[in-house]
């Protein structure tokens, strides 16, 4: 059972507790990383509609924008239709679930709180900024009167 180094809480992400390794966002890889035939003619079908739809968009050059418009979103909607019917596409789909989730168990400060911690980040950037430009001041004084004696003249 593997542990941090300097603790006794195992490492989770060397552990394999719940985590799936994350591969780079290219469509060669994870067809590659597909073992199910099905899935792979799924994803590569969702790829041709789109790619379908972005050439009928630029087929159609003569005719009305709503419906070349209309054309290219209808096709996403049917690839991503496509898509979620893989695997790939349902393990995506559980993902976005579960992120939802996380995003509704966030606390949001309320109004009060948010404009007090605006006023503080206001007022301490107002302090800060006073007291680097006193040391610019002291620290022109200290170069150009008392070393250099550029001021005495």
């Amino acid at each position: 059972r593997p542990v941090a180094q300097f603790g006794r809480a195992a490492v989770s992400k060397t552990a394999g507790w719940g985590f799936k390794s994350l591969l780079a966002c290219q469509i060669w890889q994870v067809l590659h990383g597909m073992t199910n035939i099905i899935d792979k003619i799924k994803v590569l079908g969702a790829i041709f509609i789109v790619v379908a739809g972005i050439a009928a968009f630029y087929t159609l050059d003569g005719s009305s924008q709503l419906l070349r418009v209309g054309l290219l979103i209808v096709s996403i909607i049917a690839a991503v239709g496509v898509a979620l019917l893989s695997t790939p596409g349902q393990d995506a789909w559980d993902f976005a679930k579960g992120a939802r989730g996380e995003i509704r168990k966030i606390v949001w400060p309320t109004r009060r709180d948010t404009i007090q911690s605006t006023m503080i980040v206001i007022v301490m950037v107002i302090l800060i900024g006073l007291f680097l430009w006193l040391l610019d001041i002291l620290s022109f004084w200290v170069i150009y009167d008392l070393f250099l004696q550029i001021g005495n003249r």
